[in-house]
């Protein structure tokens, strides 16, 4: 890969990270418009509407934003697919569910630090189907531990209820990964993520009609957050991840896009600045310190230390 493409492929990566992390800010605007289950129910419709023409783009022409393994949209197995996009889709709802009742009760910022933890967790739960695991990954989690005590813990050494419920949202889009790792080179990845956002809609907009009250006034006042979430974070962030991690190194791709919980925090800080926010964003030193433990454990666990090792041998 040129030089060229690496360059391009980095900026389209941080370009993803970007757009992820100020979406943060936009799901928790979009809790002052309405209940979680509508919101999560609007933006993942949208989301969805986003990548049909992509779908059909790639159906009538297999290379477009294809990679070389990729499977065409013409010859995916039908039953897979539609298992994958069912399981991926429900683990997708409810994970984004437990991160916006979180984002209700912790600041932007926070959110965005403790959901990044799927990337150490998703190693650890990879045990479970006997995948290896470097050491590495140990000391990177016990150092994200510090990390979460030192942003979360309050001076009565108790987690707040969002805290709680944004780190489970990270146990379950860890869930979300593997699902994705087992189903995404049996079909047509771009597909796949179309069905998921579909059933997330399904899921969502039943347990709205069943506990809220959604209405067309609801999504005219989050019409900004929920085409932010919808357009920007699912149709134009999953075009770039595609066209940045295409021949590009999968570990800084994953470093790179990490950056959305640094970014979460800044653009939480500004957008409470002037206004956009109703919840005040800002962090204690120790908070901070956190944060950036957080940050270092996550970028430490990614470094690819087996590799290092096998070149010395």
């Amino acid at each position: 890969m040129t030089k060229t493409n690496n360059l391009r492929s980095s900026i389209y990566l941080s370009l993803t990270a970007l757009i992820w992390g100020v979406a943060f800010v936009f799901q928790s605007m979009g809790n002052d418009s309405m209940e979680p289950f509508t919101f999560t129910a609007s933006r993942y419709l949208l989301g969805g509407l986003v990548l049909l023409p992509v779908i059909l783009i790639k159906y009538k022409h297999p290379r477009f934003l294809a990679d070389s393994d990729e499977i065409p949209v013409k010859k995916v197995p039908v039953k897979v697919t539609a298992i994958g996009g069912l399981l991926c889709g429900l683990f997708l709802g409810t994970a984004t569910l437990l991160q916006q009742f979180g984002m209700k009760h912790t600041t932007v910022g926070k959110a965005g630090f403790i959901t990044t933890l799927y990337i150490i967790l998703t190693p650890i739960f990879g045990l479970v189907l006997k995948k290896t695991c470097h050491f590495t990954v140990w000391i990177g989690a016990a150092a994200a531990v510090i990390g979460m005590y030192l942003l979360c813990i309050t001076e009565d050494f108790s987690l707040s209820p969002g805290d709680i419920l944004v780190f489970l949202c990270a146990i379950v889009f860890t869930l979300h990964i593997m699902t994705i790792d087992h189903f995404a080179p049996k079909t047509n990845g771009v597909l796949l993520s179309c069905i998921q956002f579909f059933v997330s809609t399904v899921l969502c907009g039943i347990l709205a009609f069943i506990f809220e009250q959604p209405s067309f006034d609801q999504i005219q006042n989050g019409l900004i957050p929920i085409l932010y979430t919808g357009i920007m974070s699912s149709g134009v962030a999953y075009t770039l991840q595609i066209l940045g991690q295409r021949g590009f190194n999968p570990t800084i791709a994953a470093m790179i896009m990490s950056f959305e919980s640094v970014v979460s925090a800044v653009a939480g800080y500004f957008a409470y600045e002037w206004g956009f926010l109703t919840q005040n964003q800002s962090m204690t030193a120790l908070q901070i310190i956190g944060c950036v433990i957080m940050f270092c454990a996550v970028v430490f666990v990614q470094l690819p230390f087996d590799k290092l090792s096998s070149r010395k041998h």
